[in-house]
């Protein structure tokens, strides 16, 4: 699982609360992995609501999720053997605009 971060914390205003900042995370998959990520965020202490767009070869979903919430995402990824996949996240006002 490899982590990227598409924009800078110092340059948009953010959502914040004890859980750190409330973020974007999008996970590209295989179309024939989708099921088991689903799977795998279900399994997640926090809700997800994930967000769909299919595609060919692969599959975005995307979620809010705090900053502490992340570490998590990756060990349920890993556990689903789902460890390669790329989790990118972005400012959550800035996708809203």
């Amino acid at each position: 699982m490899s982590l990227y971060s598409g924009d800078s914390a110092a340059a948009a205003p953010a959502l914040r609360s004890d859980h750190g900042e409330l973020v974007l995370v999008r996970v590209a998959v295989d179309w024939r992995a989708l099921e088991d990520l689903l799977d795998a965020l279900a399994r997640a202490s926090f809700p997800v609501n994930p967000e769909i767009q299919h595609g060919n070869p692969s599959t975005i979903v995307e979620f809010p999720a705090y900053e502490s919430e992340l570490a998590e995402v990756g060990m349920l990824l890993s556990a689903a053997g789902l460890g390669e996949c790329r989790i990118e996240t972005a400012n959550m006002l800035t996708t809203l605009r």
